[in-house]
């Protein structure tokens, strides 16, 4: 399976951590957050990974060709964007990453988890959805892109950071799609975000999976240092 890695942001809540580090190679108990991406993507038969950047992307960029060189499992190619995308932009400009695939994975890099992908490709395979979306119980549902499923594990609700929330469970920013999806994902707008403009579209074509693992966002310099003290014990 390949999958897209979303890695170009500006991690402006990490300053002054970030302004000089990109929050995708910010350590955590002393490697960068995508190495333990790619050690995951590795252990669970992703082969190939894109990674987007633009912020600080020479960083990036001579990580990755560390990691090409070193490792070389997955292969990453790096996709650079002179403007941001947005989510969903990125995947819509990369629709020839995909090639003759069937399904293809969408994470991103800024999220710190050690989730079974091998179940969630599994559980994928069991429904014939565009998407398949990781799901996880919140106490802030406020907060998070909050889905509602049926009993067949089908989305029929989705919705972000609602002001009545109907569940606790949320979007773990971390998708099974099929080439199905490139249908919904529109190259003329400018700047293309998942949770806002494609998801809300898919309700009733999506499944959600729920995660077992460990999933922390470790944009906010609170989530940041709670990483640090909770990995080193997994």
């Amino acid at each position: 399976m390949k999958a897209f890695l979303l890695a170009a942001g500006f991690g402006t809540r990490l300053r002054p951590l970030t302004d000089t580090t990109p929050k995708c190679l910010i350590p955590v108990c002393g490697k960068p957050v995508m190495e333990w991406w790619l050690r995951l993507f590795s252990e669970h038969g992703v082969t190939e990974v894109l990674v987007n950047t633009h912020y600080l992307a020479g960083q990036v960029r001579d990580f990755l060709r560390d990691w090409n060189a070193r490792c070389g499992n997955p292969i990453v190619t790096e996709y650079y964007e002179e403007t941001l995308l947005g989510s969903g932009g990125t995947v819509a400009a990369n629709r020839g990453f995909i090639g003759d695939d069937d399904d293809f994975m969408i994470c991103y890099a800024d999220d710190l988890t050690d989730a079974d992908l091998t179940a969630f490709q599994k559980f994928h395979r069991t429904h014939d959805g565009i998407l398949s979306m990781a799901l996880f119980h919140t106490n802030r549902p406020k907060e998070c892109g909050i889905a509602t499923v049926d009993k067949a594990g089908r989305i029929v609700e989705f919705e972000e950071k609602p002001a009545q929330p109907k569940s606790d469970l949320a979007n773990a920013g971390l998708y099974i799609a099929r080439k199905s999806l490139f249908a919904y994902l529109p190259k003329d707008k400018e700047l293309l975000d998942f949770g806002k403009d494609v998801l809300p579209h898919l309700i009733g074509n999506m499944y959600g999976w729920q995660t077992e693992g460990y999933l922390l966002d470790i944009g906010t310099m609170e989530n940041y240092e709670k990483a640090n003290r909770e990995w080193e014990h997994r």
